[in-house]
């Protein structure tokens, strides 16, 4: 009797127990829909996604890198860097320069070396003053941008790397719109002219694949949200 009692005993303890693990199953079940639907708390929160920025996923590439620069310096020792990565993924990987989506993001002090020649040129005075910098080889107001031409060697953070052979490599830049509209405002009031006007000029001389943004910093946020690593360079 005993004998028989322990083997009832058993199988209802089993049964009890094959029923809890059940009910478990459906509560994980149910909490793995929550998360598959974003449900708010559920951790599977995504981005929206604007068209605005959809030119991030038409750089082609294996792998996305995207540098943020804010001054004169840090865009240098950017172009620099940028260049080394090309150069350690030839090396170490053997990945071509196609292979490698790459941004700069050129903000606040930085955004006028997104000029051409003839922006510097026509406006140095107001670049000059704005950024309290001066072409290393004369000591005066720069009438070019220094990070197209070759020649400086030391003088410049970017180590004789000019923003012509990464943009052959392929690079992008993102270009701030705040600090464009800032750097017009400046133009037109010591110029007499219109901000709009100037700003519109400035736009027209871009360096190639640049693209002008409504801020820097929402570039920045824009491209981790899809998928580029991002170095603050200083």
């Amino acid at each position: 009797m005993n004998a028989r009692r322990s083997r009832l005993a058993r199988r209802s303890f089993l049964a009890k127990a094959g029923a809890g693990a059940a009910a478990v199953g459906v509560t994980l079940g149910a909490g793995a829909a929550r998360a598959q639907s974003g449900t708010p708390g559920s951790g599977n929160w995504l981005p929206a996604r604007h068209d605005e920025d959809d030119w991030l996923d038409r750089i082609p590439g294996k792998h996305r890198f995207f540098f943020d620069t804010t001054t004169v310096g840090s865009l240098g020792q950017a172009l620099l860097y940028a260049n080394n990565y090309y150069t350690g993924n030839k090396n170490g990987y053997g990945l071509e320069a196609t292979d490698l989506a790459v941004v700069i993001c050129m903000r606040h002090e930085a955004t006028a070396f997104a000029y051409t020649d003839a922006m510097w040129a026509k406006y140095t005075k107001a670049f000059a003053e704005r950024l309290g910098f001066n072409d290393p080889k004369t000591g005066q107001p720069p009438t070019l941008n220094v990070y197209r031409a070759s020649g400086y060697g030391a003088s410049l953070r970017n180590g004789g790397v000019t923003l012509e052979s990464l943009i052959k490599n392929g690079m992008h830049f993102a270009v701030c719109q705040l600090a464009t509209r800032r750097n017009a405002g400046i133009i037109a009031q010591q110029n007499g002219a219109k901000a709009d006007e100037i700003y519109q000029e400035i736009v027209s001389n871009l360096i190639p694949n640049a693209h002008m943004v409504p801020a820097g910093i929402v570039a920045v946020n824009r491209a981790q949200e899809r998928g580029y690593s991002i170095v603050s360079v200083t």
